[in-house]
C-alpha cells in the first residue's frame, strides 16, 4: 500500500464512525459519517449490505466489489480511487470510502471539454474501467480536486463475469495504448492479486484476468461501435 494511505486506511479501517445524514438521489442507503481515531478525523461514505436494493444482474454485496475496485487500482498502480476498506459499521458490514474534498460543480464532461491536460488521468481511468469491467461509469462519477488530482468513484457495478461496459469515456477510442498503461494492465493479467479475487466469484476473477489479457493482445482503445455503451443517467 502506498505510504500516503496508511493512514487513512487505519483511520477508516478503526476509527469510530458516526452517521451525518443519508446521502440524496442515492439509489441505495448510503450515508455521510466522520470517522475519529485518537487525534485523527475524516469523513467518509458509508455504504452497507443492509441498505442495498436487490438487482436482477448482480448478486448482493456490492459494497464488497467497492472495496475490490479500490484495491485493483493499487494492484495496478493507480492512486485515483479513494482508499476503501470493508469492515463493520452502524448498520452492519459494509464499505467505508475516504471522502473527496472535490468540485462537485465539475464532472467529466465539463473537465474533458475546458482542461486537455487532464486527459492522461482519464487515460488511466479509460482503462482501468475495461479490466474492471464498469457498468456505471457516469460523467458525475469523475472528480477533481483543488490539486488537480482526477478521482473515479461508484464502482459497486463492477466486476461482472459478462464484458458490459459502460461509460461515458470514449474519446479514446481507436488510440492506441500508452505502453505505461499496459505495464499497469499486465500486473493483473496473468494472476488476479488474492486480495481482490477474495472478494469476487472465481468465473468474475477468471473474467477480469481475460479482460487484461484482451487489452494486452489489441493494445488499443476500444470503439464503441453499438453507440449504446453508456451509463444512464449519463451526469
Amino acid at each position: 500500500m502506498p505510504e500516503n494511505e496508511l493512514v487513512p486506511h487505519r483511520l477508516l479501517a478503526e476509527g469510530d464512525i458516526e452517521v451525518e445524514m443519508r446521502m440524496p438521489y442515492s439509489s441505495n442507503a448510503t450515508f455521510l459519517v466522520r470517522v475519529s481515531l485518537a487525534d485523527l478525523e475524516c469523513r467518509a461514505i458509508y455504504k452497507p449490505l443492509r441498505g442495498e436494493r436487490p438487482l436482477w444482474d448482480f448478486a448482493p454485496g456490492l459494497h464488497r466489489r467497492e472495496v475490490a475496485a479500490y484495491r485493483l487500482a493499487v494492484a495496478m498502480g493507480f492512486d485515483f480511487v479513494p482508499v476503501t476498506v470493508l469492515r463493520e459499521g452502524p448498520l452492519g458490514e459494509g464499505s467505508l470510502q475516504l471522502l473527496i474534498d472535490a468540485d462537485f460543480e465539475q464532472h467529466y464532461f465539463t473537465l474533458f471539454e475546458n482542461q486537455p491536460e487532464l486527459h492522461q488521468q482519464f487515460r488511466n481511468i479509460a482503462v482501468y474501467d475495461i479490466v474492471a469491467n464498469n457498468t456505471d461509469r457516469k460523467s458525475g462519477h469523475v472528480l477533481i480536486d483543488a490539486q488537480r488530482h482526477v478521482w473515479g468513484i461508484d464502482h459497486g457495478l463492477c466486476f461482472s463475469a459478462d464484458f458490459k461496459l459502460r461509460t461515458v469515456i470514449w474519446e479514446f477510442g481507436g488510440e492506441e495504448i500508452p505502453e505505461p498503461l499496459l505495464d499497469a494492465v499486465r500486473r493483473v493479467s496473468d494472476t488476479v492479486p488474492l486480495e481482490v479475487a477474495s472478494l469476487l466469484d472465481s468465473d468474475e476473477v477468471e473474467a477480469l484476468a481475460h479482460r487484461a489479457g484482451w487489452l494486452l493482445e489489441h493494445r488499443r482503445f476500444p470503439v464503441d461501435e453499438s453507440g449504446r455503451r453508456y451509463p444512464w443517467p449519463l451526469v
